[in-house]
């Protein structure tokens, strides 16, 4: 074991500040990633779980939502499909509208009774907390029919099955009471009566809630589309392992007129595209920056402060022969075990945010790539800091062992 390292395991105290200002640092940068990730993840959790292997986007699209028109004229339908290797092609469809809960009569009833205990007669009372709820909603389709490209790989036979009956929705845990509903409840969707069917997991959207329901059902409320252009296409090939290479197929076939994506092509330029909106990147950028104050300063004052405390150690090391410069590698290795603490740290302390944030629906996703970056950024101010550390080095004089 190293000297800097048994240091750092047997004075530990001495540097707790520096690593729980490392630890909150690193905690800054992280949470706000993965909020702003997670959302778009949200945003896209139907896609990403679905059976697609492809995605087909138009020409100028460079994600999902907020990249470019993602859309599609109909006729390229038979275009994607006449390639030999695609089995499934199906438009990523959708709407919005107006939800209201509608109450039961046991729910009514309690309604009506506090609303006469409170003096103010049958039907009375304070309307902004007797259990309505009114809220508008995204609507996302499926086809009903298990293993079809647009069903996610966690739906369940049953699932599908409850979504085939008409006017059948499913909502996510999450936004139940958002909604005021349960499972097997009758709501309102822009004036038509439909039932909750189906209680999913994992498809949080703390933005608006979605409805999740079938095309048939879709078709019915008079909200399909029907015009000369389509959404994004959802493309099932049958081998998943060629799915680079008919993408690109794909593309060249099109000459243009579309553009194919690998899943996890379109996943990942989701992601960075969530990332490179002005005012987030802003947000990280001054959050990274205020990391780098608050870690440096705190750090630096730690780390020259438990030198000053161990100065006589530093003196009777020079008495015995050791150079200044292996003093300085002392030092500059102890800052780095510091700063790979603080990345231990910041890793717990993040997890425990994940934990929090998923018990109240709040999507939280933090792509790897960005992690080690985060990681790297740590163990860089603690190295900045013990850099700047090393002037106190000069104090240790074998004489003042004497004094």
């Amino acid at each position: 074991m190293s000297l800097a390292l048994a240091t750092l395991l047997y004075e530990w105290r001495r540097y707790m500040a520096a690593v729980v200002a490392l630890a909150f640092s690193g905690l800054l940068v992280l949470a706000q990633v993965g909020m702003f990730v997670g959302i778009g993840k949200g945003f896209t959790a139907q896609i990403d779980r679905a059976r697609a292997d492809i995605m087909v986007l138009g020409p100028g699209a460079k994600a999902l939502f907020g990249g470019g028109p993602s859309g599609l004229p109909r006729r390229v339908i038979p275009l994607v499909f006449s390639h030999p290797e695609v089995v499934q092609v199906a438009p990523l469809d959708g709407s919005g509208g107006r939800f209201q809960n509608i109450l039961s009569q046991k729910e009514q009833a309690k309604q009506e009774a506090r609303a006469k205990q409170a003096g103010k007669g049958k039907g009375g009372g304070d309307k902004s907390n007797d259990g309505r709820k009114s809220e508008f909603v995204n609507v996302t389709v499926i086809d009903a029919i298990p293993g079809y490209v647009t069903v996610p790989t966690d739906y369940s036979n049953s699932m599908v099955e409850a979504l085939r009956q008409p006017y059948a929705v499913a909502v996510d845990q999450t936004a139940l009471k958002r909604l005021g509903v349960k499972k097997g409840d009758k709501a309102i969707y822009n004036g038509k009566t439909i039932t909750i069917a189906v209680v999913t997991t994992g498809y949080p959207n703390i933005i608006q809630p979605t409805l999740v329901m079938s095309r048939d059902t879709l078709r019915m409320l008079g909200e399909a589309d029907t015009g000369p252009r389509v959404a994004p296409l959802m493309v099932q090939i049958r081998d998943p392992a060629r799915a680079e290479i008919v993408a690109a197929q794909l593309n060249k076939k099109g000459d243009g007129k579309f553009k194919a994506w690998t899943r996890q092509e379109l996943a990942d330029a989701n992601a960075s595209n969530m990332l490179d909106g002005q005012i987030i990147s802003i947000m990280l950028g001054f959050s990274a920056f205020l990391g780098l104050l608050i870690g440096v300063s705190i750090t630096w004052q730690t780390l020259r402060g438990a030198i000053m405390a161990n100065i006589k150690e530093f003196a009777s090391l020079r008495a015995l022969g050791v150079s200044m410069g292996d003093l300085r590698n002392i030092v500059m290795e102890l800052s780095f075990w510091v700063g790979v603490v603080g990345v231990l740290a910041a890793g717990l302390l993040t997890w425990l945010v994940y934990l929090l944030a998923s018990a109240s629906g709040v999507p939280m996703y933090f792509p790897p790539t960005l992690v080690v970056i985060v990681a790297v950024f740590l163990v860089l101010i603690a190295m900045l800091s013990g850099f700047l550390s090393l002037g106190i080095l000069k104090n240790s004089q074998p004489a003042d062992l004497l004094r």
